[in-house]
């Protein structure tokens, strides 16, 4: 495998020359295939420096055992342990005929405070992997912030995509039966069926537009039409009311049809007339679901900015507006958003994909405070030369205390096993290092405020 000479790699390697030097300070020893170095939860440290061979580190998760690295020449094992002085987090085995240089706790000590040159390549190779460690968090953060994204959007691609299927379904029901129906019609006279026609035209036109009853009064309406079907002797009435009723077709107007079809072709006429009222309502709820689905695949094509480059003109709004569409199915539960927008704003120079991963973090943190229920605010407006986004919530706040300290790597005030503490540190970067803008936080219990000023 080839490496980019600049790219740290994630298990530094010391050079054929310190290995040589640490020799004289620790112990040589030979492992055959399937020997074991070291166990997880051991507490007698080691520092083990592989000279020649393989090492499998593995540990154990769920009742499996996972692979956490093969170290080869040059490579090390221990050092954090013997540090902290926390129990072994792993356990190596050689997988190979396998050369080992073991040095003990203090010995270890010892070169790190008396031997300065070796000192020095340790603490620079251990420096390197903490360095590319937390690079691997950091993308271990932007992977579970992708993972809660992809969760969201299948849930809210489910829900129009399972309608559309439902409504297809349906309409080819209908279909089938409007179909018999029609050549039913056969022996209505010309006015008659004008007449069906112009009362088929008044019933789609009044849905498009209706109010919605509340239950109380759909359910009286429903009564009301049932009766009056029923009276009539008109089969399936039951199933026929609620459309009849949703498409604006009361009693009065079924007298009028009562009055100028005749009794017998009645009860088809008007299954016909419901069948074909909701096969135009299926359509529409097709045409909607599909259209929900069209408008969050560009959602999350507008997120990402696909085909477009990194650097680019932007409307802060519209990455703003994806973000919130991206997490609707966590919103529409019980959080209201008012969007208090000044859309004069100018557009601005951005790395649009990296300010999104930052409203991204900032609403994700904002709907965890508020655990589902409160009122989130977004504020955009022009202050000096800069375009100020603030992100406010009614959820718990942050504390006093550990305010000044939410942007460090790590640091976090949510539970264990809910993100790396990473969210706000990446932001912090995008937005100060990147942008060359501010981030600031003011919080107390059911107002909690996130600034970000971006220049313009």
């Amino acid at each position: 495998m080839l490496h980019d000479p600049n790219q740290m790699t994630l298990f530094p390697k010391l050079n054929d020359q310190a290995l040589e030097e640490m020799k004289q300070f620790g112990t040589e020893i030979w492992l055959n295939t399937g020997d074991m170095l070291f166990h997880e939860g051991d507490t007698n440290y080691h520092f083990h420096a592989i000279l020649e061979g393989e090492l499998e580190v593995t540990k154990q998760v769920g009742g499996e055992t996972r692979l956490l690295a093969i170290h080869r020449r040059g490579e090390f094992v221990g050092e954090l342990s013997m540090l902290t002085g926390a129990a072994s987090i792993a356990s190596g085995k050689a997988i190979a005929p396998t050369h080992v240089l073991q040095i003990e706790v203090d010995t270890f000590r010892h070169i790190l405070v008396e031997c300065s040159p070796l000192a020095d390549v340790i603490l620079t190779a251990m420096a390197g992997r903490t360095k590319d460690v937390e690079a691997q968090l950091r993308q271990q953060e932007k992977m579970a912030a992708l993972g809660k994204l992809s969760a969201g959007l299948a849930h809210e691609l489910n829900n129009p995509g399972a309608a559309a299927q439902r409504a297809a379904s349906l309409l080819r029901q209908n279909l089938q039966n409007l179909q018999s129906l029609t050549l039913q019609l056969n022996s209505l006279t010309p006015e008659q069926l004008n007449l069906l026609v112009d009362i088929q035209n008044q019933a789609t036109a009044y849905a498009a537009t209706a109010p919605k009853l509340n239950p109380i009064t759909q359910a009286d309406k429903e009564d009301e039409v049932l009766e009056w079907l029923e009276d009539h002797d008109v089969n399936y009435a039951w199933k026929l009311a609620p459309t009849l009723v949703f498409v604006g077709i009361d009693s009065r107007k079924l007298d009028i049809i009562g009055d100028r079809i005749p009794a017998e072709f009645l009860s088809n006429v008007l299954t016909w007339l419901e069948a074909s009222l909701a096969a135009t309502g299926l359509i529409n709820e097709i045409e909607h679901s599909t259209g929900r689905i069209s408008e969050l695949v560009k959602a999350i094509k507008g997120y990402t900015y696909m085909d477009q480059a990194p650097l680019q003109e932007i409307d802060v709004h519209e990455g703003i507006e994806n973000t919130l569409l991206i997490f609707q199915c966590r919103i529409k539960k019980g959080v209201i958003v008012h969007r208090n927008y000044d859309r004069t704003l100018p557009r601005i120079n951005a790395y649009a994909g990296e300010l999104n991963q930052v409203w991204t973090n900032l609403i994700d943190n904002a709907l965890d405070a508020m655990d589902g229920k409160g009122e989130l605010t977004i504020h955009t407006y022009k202050e000096n030369n800069c375009l100020v986004v603030e992100i406010i919530d009614t959820g718990s706040g942050i504390p006093e205390a550990v305010q000044s300290r939410i942007f460090e790597p790590f640091f976090t005030t949510k539970g264990v096993g809910k993100g790396t503490g990473l969210g706000l540190e990446i932001s912090y970067r995008i937005v100060v290092n990147r942008h060359k803008g501010d981030i600031h936080v003011e919080s107390k219990p059911g107002n909690t405020k996130f600034r970000v000023r971006l220049p313009i």
